[in-house]
C-alpha cells in the first residue's frame, strides 16, 4: 500500500487541494484509493460530502491515521491520500512517519518557503523521502515560467530540497471542480489544469516506485537521510 502525505505547516500551501484533486484522478475500480481527512479544518470532508458517490472513500481523524493505514492495508486499498493540519502537531508528524513518500505543496512566496524549512527538516529527521511541489503559482508565458516560480526553485535548491520539475497553476477551474464536488479531471478533462495534476500523479507514481526499488528513472523526491 502507497501512502502519499500532504504536509506544510503554513496554512492556504494547498495540501487539501491536491489531495482532493490526486484522489479523483487516481481512483479507480482496478485502483482503489482512500482520502483521509486528519486535518480539523474539514475540506476533504466537505468536498467529499458535495460528490454524493461515496467515491473514493474517506475517514476523517484527529489521531490515529496509522490505524487507519493499517486496516486500508487489509481492506485491499492501493492508495491512501492523507490531508493534514496545517502545523507540526503530533497528529501530522505520526502521519508523516506513516506515509511512503511526503508531498509539501508551497506556493512561491516567502512565508510559504520559510514554512517549508519545519516540515523538510521532521521528514529528514525520520528519513521519510519527500518532495515540493510548487503550487498555485503564476502561469508560465510562451512555456517559460514565471521569475517568482525561478527564484522559488533557486531558493529551495540552496537548501539542498528537491522540487517536482513541473507545477501546479492557479487556475479557476481547480476552485470550480472542487465546489462541484469533482477533481478537476472529472470537471474538464481535456483542461490545463487535469493535464498538470496528471503529470503530477505520474512523478508520484514514479517516485514510490523508485521508493519501493522497482524503478531506477528520474523521480521527484530524495530519501531523506
Amino acid at each position: 500500500m502507497n501512502v502519499v502525505v500532504f504536509a506544510s505547516r503554513k496554512g492556504g500551501s494547498g495540501k487539501s487541494t491536491l489531495a482532493a484533486h490526486l484522489a479523483a484522478h487516481a481512483h479507480k475500480s482496478s485502483r482503489p484509493c482512500l482520502i483521509i481527512d486528519a486535518d480539523p479544518q474539514g475540506s476533504l470532508t466537505l468536498w467529499h460530502k458535495l460528490r454524493n458517490s461515496g467515491e473514493p472513500p474517506l475517514k476523517t481523524t484527529q489521531r490515529g491515521v496509522a490505524d487507519i493505514i493499517k486496516a486500508a492495508k487489509r481492506d485491499g486499498i492501493e492508495w491512501a491520500f492523507v490531508d493534514t493540519a496545517p502545523n507540526m502537531s503530533t497528529s501530522v508528524t505520526d502521519a508523516m512517519r506513516a506515509g511512503t513518500i511526503v508531498v509539501v505543496p508551497c506556493r512561491p512566496g516567502v512565508f510559504d518557503l520559510e514554512a517549508v524549512r519545519e516540515t523538510i527538516g521532521f521528514a529528514r529527521a525520520v528519513r521519510k523521502p519527500y518532495a515540493v511541489v510548487i503550487n498555485a503559482a503564476p502561469p508560465r508565458r510562451q512555456d517559460v515560467e514565471s521569475p517568482m516560480v525561478t527564484q522559488a526553485r533557486e531558493s529551495l535548491a540552496e537548501l539542498n530540497i528537491p522540487v517536482w520539475g513541473g507545477q501546479i497553476t492557479h487556475r479557476t477551474n481547480f476552485s470550480l471542480a472542487l465546489a462541484q464536488g469533482e477533481g478537476v479531471k472529472e470537471y474538464d478533462a481535456d483542461s490545463y489544469a487535469a493535464v498538470e495534476i496528471g503529470r503530477l500523479w505520474s512523478a508520484i507514481e514514479k517516485s514510490v516506485r523508485a521508493i519501493h526499488g522497482a524503478h531506477a528513472g528520474v523521480v521527484m523526491h530524495r530519501m531523506a537521510a
